[in-house]
């Protein structure tokens, strides 16, 4: 997955049908734990236009989406975002909510 600023993020709003922006900070062991899942949907989904960024460095994000908590999982579609996802169950679970 690779890291987006948050122009890359309002392109992929624009432009894609659908993407989804993986906001994290470094220190957070849920954090962590999170980024493995979603590296295994990155190999099981490789067409899913899929970012990620430390929300220290994107704060206007965390304001913009009313960011509550760290990991968050934006999904848009359509440039609409569909979810918010701050509690990653599991790998099916997040696939669940991709399709």
């Amino acid at each position: 997955m690779e890291k987006w600023t948050r122009e890359q993020w309002k392109q992929a709003l624009k432009e894609l049908p659908e993407a989804v922006y993986y906001l994290y900070t470094p220190m957070c062991g849920t954090c962590a734990v999170a980024s493995k899942m979603l590296d295994v949907i990155a190999a099981m989904k490789p067409d899913l236009h899929m970012g990620k960024a430390d929300l220290n460095y994107v704060q206007e994000v965390a304001v913009e989406y009313e960011i509550e908590s760290v990991p968050c999982l934006l999904i848009q579609k359509e440039g609409e975002i569909q979810h918010k996802i701050y509690a990653f169950h599991s790998v099916p679970y997040l696939l669940e909510k991709l399709s």
